[in-house]
Order: C-alpha cells, then sequence, then structure tokens
C-alpha cells in the first residue's frame, strides 16, 4: 500500500461553499478527481473535505494498521511487565519482604512524629 501524502488543510486545494451550491456536486467531484481531495470553505474558513473514496480507504487502512502496532506495542509491555511482577509473586519474594517489613527501623536515635516523618 502507497502511503498517501500528508498535507494540510491549507495546502489543499479549496472550494467556497457557495461554488458547490453554484456548480453542484458534478463540479465538486471534478475538481476531487483531479487532486482527489477538495476543502469547502465557508467565509474563507475550511468546513470539510471532500476526498476520493481511494484516498479515505488508504487513511482508513493506515489508521487501522496504526492501532494495530500500538496494540502491538503494548502487549509486549504488558507481557515484559508481568513477568517481572512474577518475581515478586514468589515465595522467596514474600518471605524477604515480610522480613524486611518486621525489622526494627534504625533512626540514629532520633524520634520523629508528624510531618517530620
Amino acid at each position: 500500500m502507497a502511503v498517501a501524502a500528508l498535507n494540510t488543510l491549507d495546502t489543499l486545494p479549496q472550494t467556497p461553499a457557495s461554488d458547490v451550491k453554484k456548480l453542484g456536486w458534478r463540479g465538486v467531484m471534478k475538481v476531487v478527481a483531479r487532486s482527489g481531495k477538495v476543502v469547502v470553505t465557508n467565509h474563507g474558513r475550511p468546513e470539510a473535505v471532500v476526498l476520493s473514496t481511494t484516498d479515505y480507504d488508504d487513511l482508513l487502512q493506515e489508521a487501522l494498521e496504526t492501532r494495530a502496532r500500538k496494540q502491538a506495542a503494548l502487549d509486549v509491555l504488558s507481557r515484559q511487565f508481568d513477568e517481572r511482577l512474577k518475581v515478586l509473586q514468589t515465595r522467596e519474594a514474600r518471605d524477604k519482604l515480610r522480613g524486611i517489613l518486621r525489622r526494627p527501623i534504625d533512626f540514629g536515635g532520633n524520634t520523629f512524629t508528624g510531618n517530620e516523618f
């Protein structure tokens, strides 16, 4: 699949909404046939982009592929996290943590209270 060129709205061909009314759908589709897409403006502001079904299908395919890549990356991270977490779920890890928590804490002879602690 060819990657569609990314263009900002101001670089695309434009037609005012009044031309859409005046020229009709066929007029708009002639511009789309030439350039693949056209921005319809209202009082100089972009309101809609009309694009060819080919461009739409390309954009949709790219979006789906991007979603799949992101999901695959999240799946890898999730598996890595689960593997690292397994270590903490062993009996040895539990016993070590209990031992640490049962030991008295050495504050070097100081007493800490409230916000100091």
